[in-house]
């Protein structure tokens, strides 16, 4: 999409640079010059926020890693050295936990508009697959490392999530004990854990590399699902959305600040300030708050195996969410029937989160209606959503006109045209 190059270097440095390591052509093609359709929304910048938040985590975690003592004995005490002791170190920590809830809202966001705007349809499958296997990478690493602080909840999560693997016909109690390094959850289960925590981020920045690559090969999708057609359609990279991705990503870090700052402790379990206790059972083991729509799920299925693998179906679907959408148009703005379904799923996954944070004998407000049939039908509807609705919408809806052109749909009055393909 990006064309022929059209960077001329402009010094001996640069020309010497160009012909060893084009690293300023680089640049200049995919960051600065790159052609990006004209009528990105607000939803299109959540991508430059997931990288910003990816390099906190990161630059975040290393420092936390030098003061971090991976020892049953001593981990809980050395996140209160960090936080009492190391200079700044509440900061670091606290932009770091919190960080983690920025980063997974932003991504919630950004994969639903994915969704409503069809980026998963050809040519942007792989784009797609390439985001799926971003969000896995940040589930394990977020749970490798909520274990991290070994309080209360740490170590039971880590109980928890580990002996699910039991459940595995013949072969599931060798997996938990190979992944917890012994019989039970000790000093071998976090040292493996915060190894992983520590390794997987550099594992999940190398996808992201990937992943702008295969966003870099076909260009961008749009809020009209229609492909650029003419230069008009289209405007450079700079400053036209590094200014907007800016702006977007300042007002999305005075909401990390207000946690950060005013209610650090808001988004995670008061149990995980209290040390880890293997013989004492909190009432309620409930994950962190990304974690609870498969939280929810997972409770809903009385039969263990069954629940394990409806938690690892739920996020596997969204793997082949590019050839279980078999209509030709891809934003949902021309959609009217998968729009209504789309906007039912988003309110489902709310609900299942609702679901997933209260106690399993639970009801609903001041109801007789228990909460876990609500989570079971929801849990249904999350399903269902991908298969059967999503096939037989894309076959069987009409969708509206379509623009016919980006420029025009911008610039002034466009002529509408009938045909559904994008």
């Amino acid at each position: 999409m990006s064309g022929p190059s059209t960077y001329q270097p402009k010094t001996a440095f640069t020309r010497w640079l160009d012909e060893r390591l084009p690293i300023i052509r680089f640049t200049q093609e995919h960051l600065m010059a790159f052609p990006t359709p004209r009528n990105l929304n607000v939803w299109y910048s959540f991508g430059g926020i997931l990288a910003f938040f990816l390099g906190l985590q990161i630059a975040t975690g290393i420092v936390l890693a030098m003061h971090y003592t991976p020892d049953a004995a001593r981990a809980f005490d050395s996140i209160e050295h960090i936080m009492r002791d190391v200079n700044s170190g509440w900061l670091i920590r606290y932009l770091h936990a919190n960080g983690a809830s920025m980063f997974f809202l932003a991504v919630y966001i950004h994969m639903f508009r994915g969704l409503y705007y069809g980026s998963y349809k050809a040519p942007r499958e792989l784009l797609w697959i390439l985001g799926v296997l971003i969000y896995a990478l940040m589930i394990l690493t977020a749970f490798l490392g909520y274990t991290l602080p070994w309080g209360q909840m740490s170590l039971w999560a880590a109980t928890v999530i580990t002996s699910l693997f039991s459940a595995v016909p013949g072969i599931g109690q060798p997996i938990v004990e190979w992944l917890r390094g012994g019989f039970g959850v000790d000093n071998p289960t976090l040292n493996r854990f915060f190894s992983l925590h520590y390794l997987l981020p550099f594992v999940l920045a190398g996808v992201v590399a990937l992943h702008i690559w295969a966003l870099h090969v076909p260009g961008n999708n749009n809020p009209l699902g229609i492909d650029v057609k003419s230069p008009r359609d289209t405007v450079p990279f700079h400053p036209y959305y590094t200014v907007k991705d800016l702006f977007y990503l300042s007002c999305f870090l005075i909401l990390f600040s207000v946690f950060v700052f005013f209610a650090p402790d808001a988004l995670s379990s008061p149990d995980n300030a209290e040390r880890a206790n293997p013989l004492v059972t909190p009432p309620e083991i409930v994950p962190e708050w990304y974690f609870l729509p498969y939280y929810a799920i997972l409770r809903s299925i009385p039969n263990k195996l069954m629940g394990v693998i409806a938690l690892f179906g739920a996020l596997g679907v969204l793997f082949f969410v590019p050839w279980l959408d078999w209509s030709k148009v891809r934003s949902a703005r021309f959609r009217p029937v998968y729009k209504q379904f789309f906007w039912l799923f988003v309110a489902d996954c709310v609900i299942l989160g609702y679901v997933g944070a209260h106690p399993v004998d639970a009801t609903l407000l001041n109801t007789s209606i228990p909460l876990l049939w609500i989570g079971r039908i929801a849990a249904l509807y999350y399903f269902a959503f991908f298969f059967p609705i999503m096939p037989l919408v894309g076959k069987h809806e009409k969708p509206n006109p379509l623009p016919d052109s980006i420029a025009n749909s911008v610039l002034g009055s466009a002529p509408q045209r009938s045909e559904t393909a994008p």
